[in-house]
């Protein structure tokens, strides 16, 4: 009796699968109006996984949705037209709720409220200065783009996607970037011993 339940389920699942890949076969043709009816078509769908997923935070869903469908229109080129649509779909959403979350939890982490903080920032302020200092003059040993790199993924917290998007470069040139400008930091530390 279950697989005939999930019959009509799966069935519905895979003509939903046919509609929005026309759709977007169309859309990466070219045609405007299929573009336009493939991005209506797919909003409730991601509205419903990020609803779903995103249990306390209600209100933050259809901003969520809207980062997602931009996403997925600016990166139409890269879909495979072999692969199942809505896996490309629901992946490039899935990132963008991380991202989100991410940005969500470093929000929280500076906003929580301290009881002690004159006592806590006393000493701790002139050590953090003297940290901060010392931080950009190693960086300042780095290129322009391995400094910036490092800056926004490891000090601000961004994804490599945004550092891309930041940097107008590809995000195989960030992660060459860290990496580099990590290098050279450790290499350039350690003689300084």
């Amino acid at each position: 009796m279950i697989t005939v339940q999930r019959a009509p389920v799966q069935e519905a699942l895979q003509a939903t699968e046919r509609q929005l890949k026309a759709l977007m076969l169309e859309s990466m043709a070219g045609n405007q109006v299929a573009c336009q009816g493939f991005l209506r078509a797919v909003a409730p769908h991601l509205r419903g996984f990020l609803r779903r997923r995103m249990g306390r935070w209600p209100d933050e869903v259809e901003d969520l949705v809207q980062e997602a469908l931009l996403a997925i229109h600016h990166q139409r080129h890269t879909y495979d037209v072999s692969a199942p649509l809505t896996s490309w779909l629901y992946a490039i959403t899935r990132y963008k709720l991380i991202d989100w979350l991410r940005r969500h939890a470093r929000q929280d982490a500076l906003n929580v409220p301290l009881d002690d903080e004159d006592e806590l920032f006393a000493s701790g302020d002139i050590e953090a200065a003297d940290a901060r200092r010392e931080l950009d003059k190693a960086l300042a040993l780095l290129s322009e783009q391995q400094r910036a790199a490092i800056t926004h993924t490891k000090l601000d917290g961004w994804s490599v996607r945004e550092t891309a998007t930041a940097l107008s470069i590809s995000e195989a040139s960030v992660k060459v970037a860290v990496h580099r400008g990590l290098k050279t930091l450790a290499g350039k530390l350690r003689n300084l011993r």
